[in-house]
């Protein structure tokens, strides 16, 4: 049995009990996503088969013209009433499918729809007058025109009003008076589905624009996080890269070997940035404080700057894999500063609890920063905002410059390492 249905667990599409859908049905939906051919709703048809598909949905209710029609097939009338009220129908039918076809496609301008009205209900008005009662229907459809293009609060009396106009002309037309108790309900049901429908048809636009609209956003923020991993990963990885080319050149000729050992943590290092490359444009990258605290070691001890790593510990129980992520990308930029930026001789960096959050905090002797924030520092926050921490930036006590990065502490979440 191919159709089958699959019994699973935690799966999303399960139905209550634990029964899968069939996978036929999945696949069904999935073709009629991706593959449907018929114009969608609210929005104008882009081919020929959806503009005739969506013609014949309409086609299918001007089936209720077969009175008029067939009054002047009878013979009823004279020859020029005959042709008169042929083209009559013919125009009335002609704006009536422009305004509920093309409308609730794309909008015409109001005085194109109040004028279109206007034809529509005298010749309705006009052709039962003279012709008799069995177009009475025309206002049925006048209805349902005034329900497609006129807004929710201005159709809510038009339609009635429209009815009671009928009743009207149908008092005058003699003969008809069966006939116009028996349209009051379609004419009013008629004109408000249609308004129904036309509000269906807002609501449904709006839930396009809306998806796309997200979808831009999602799209955006994965450009953002992709930027962000780059450049902090490329940016560290390419200046203690830098720091040990050098080292090596100045190495190479008095000590060969240290200089083959410094080439050796290159090529390490260089791999190294190809994985963490990787992983972060398959969006897998979440680095940690103890792999950051010995790229920080290494790092420091290549631009020969005097750190003080003493006081970070490895990991912390309180910390979520977002916050400890967010605290290690923040070591990581702010050793790259120092090393690449800073020029100083001497680094200190804690890790320690302050009012409920855990701040790891850089300082460093150098030269300090001037400037507006760049974009390690913009990116940086951006990861910190996302964790619930806040970055802090200034000059240090003793000169230098400080970097301090909080998260709050969840004491139930645990981390694993």
């Amino acid at each position: 049995m191919a159709d089958r249905a699959e019994w699973t667990d935690g799966d999303p599409e399960c139905r209550p009990g634990g029964l899968r859908r069939p996978t036929w049905w999945a696949d069904a939906m999935a073709y009629d996503d991706e593959n449907d051919q018929l114009a969608s709703v609210g929005q104008p048809p882009e081919n020929r088969r959806q503009a005739l598909v969506k013609l014949m949905w309409i086609g299918i209710w001007m089936a209720y013209m077969g009175a008029p029609v067939s009054d002047l097939a009878d013979g009823n009338h004279t020859a020029l009433g005959t042709v008169c009220g042929g083209l009559g129908l013919l125009v009335f039918v002609a704006i009536y499918l422009m305004l509920v076809f093309r409308h609730t496609g794309r909008a015409l301008s109001r005085a194109t729809v109040l004028g279109a009205l206007g034809t529509i209900g005298t010749l309705a008005a006009v052709l039962t007058l003279t012709m008799g009662d069995d177009w009475l229907v025309l206002s049925v459809y006048v209805s349902v025109a005034l329900g497609a293009v006129l807004p929710l609060r201005l159709s809510g009396w038009a339609i009635p009003l429209n009815t009671a106009f009928m009743v009207g002309i149908g008092v005058l037309v003699h003969g008809s008076h069966g006939l116009v108790s028996a349209l009051v309900i379609p004419s009013l049901l008629g004109g408000f589905a249609m308004s129904g429908v036309r509000q269906m048809v807002r609501t449904t636009r709006a839930l396009r624009a809306a998806r796309a609209t997200v979808a831009q956003l999602a799209a955006n923020e994965e450009r953002l996080r992709l930027a962000r991993d780059l450049h902090d990963l490329l940016g560290h990885s390419l200046s203690l890269i830098t720091l040990k080319s050098e080292l090596a050149g100045r190495m190479l000729p008095d000590s060969p070997e240290q200089a083959a050992q410094q080439v050796a943590d290159i090529e390490k290092v260089s791999r190294q940035a190809l994985v963490d490359v990787r992983e972060a444009v398959s969006g897998f990258r979440r680095p940690t404080l103890a792999t950051e605290l010995a790229g920080a070691r290494t790092a420091f001890t290549a631009a020969g700057v005097a750190a003080d790593l003493d006081r970070v510990p490895a990991g912390h129980p309180g910390l979520t894999a977002d916050q400890e992520g967010a605290l290690a990308w923040a070591l990581r930029e702010a050793v790259t500063n120092v090393v690449r930026h800073s020029g100083a001789r001497r680094c200190a960096v804690r890790l320690e609890e302050s009012g409920g959050d855990l701040c790891l905090t850089v300082q460093d002797d150098g030269r300090g920063v001037t400037g507006p924030p760049g974009t390690g520092l913009t990116g940086l926050e951006e990861r910190l905002q996302l964790a619930g921490g806040r970055l802090e930036t200034g000059p240090g006590e003793d000169g230098g410059f400080t970097l301090r990065a909080c998260v709050p502490l969840s004491r139930g979440a645990a981390v694993e390492y």
